[in-house]
């Protein structure tokens, strides 16, 4: 389960670790969403998209595994996805936000948590405003969520910083191959640092 604050570079780690043959098996959870598709997004592929009727009659039928509402939009994992990767053996990897992580930890015996980090809080606004796709409005919001998200990182199981993408791709990979560690706490190292990215974002 990758999780971490937009602009750290999950989908990123997602897509290399999926190419990557000599990863361990993973089943990529495709996500459901009532959002609009971005440029060159493909439903199926990056995620389920419908509309918001469907998504709630999901959940009030229990087959959504986790839900959330994230900058307005409902998100959510539906549950075939799990029983999919149970019975292939897999991995089931999913590009999760903070509110959902907290749903599946309720639900799933044994999940592996790792946050996804940048090297700087500079690096998360300058990944955001890349984009190009949010107004102002939308970039603050985005930014205000990401110091949320970042708060939560000591209730994961591992931190992984994304500052060189390769580097970062074969650290979650080999986090993986380690399976499940006692609890889930980061060491006061790994606190500090996410303390730091948090004040550079205070400071913007």
């Amino acid at each position: 389960m990758l999780s971490g604050p937009s602009g750290a570079g999950k989908t990123t780690i997602r897509d290399r670790l999926l190419a990557e043959p000599r990863s361990p098996g993973f089943l990529f959870s495709v996500s459901m969403t009532t959002r609009a598709p971005r440029a060159r997004e493909r439903d199926g592929v990056d995620y389920r998209f419908v509309s918001r009727s469907r998504f709630e009659a999901l959940v009030d039928s229990g087959a959504m595994l986790e839900h959330a509402t994230v900058h307005g939009e409902r998100y959510g994992t539906p549950r075939e996805n799990l029983h999919r990767a149970r019975e292939g053996g897999a991995h089931l990897l999913l590009d999760i936000d903070v509110q959902g992580a907290r749903q599946v930890w309720e639900t799933v015996a044994e999940v592996l948590s790792i946050f996804i980090v940048p090297p700087t809080g500079e690096r998360i606004a300058r990944q955001l405003k890349g984009r190009g796709s949010e107004s102002p409005e939308q970039l603050r919001h985005r930014l205000a969520n990401a110091r949320s998200e970042l708060k939560a990182a000591a209730e994961f199981d591992r931190l992984v910083v994304n500052d060189r993408i390769e580097e970062a791709v074969v650290e979650v990979s080999a986090r993986v191959a380690e399976g499940l560690a006692p609890g889930r706490r980061l060491g006061a190292a790994d606190r500090r640092y996410v303390k730091r990215i948090i004040g550079e974002l205070d400071a913007l």
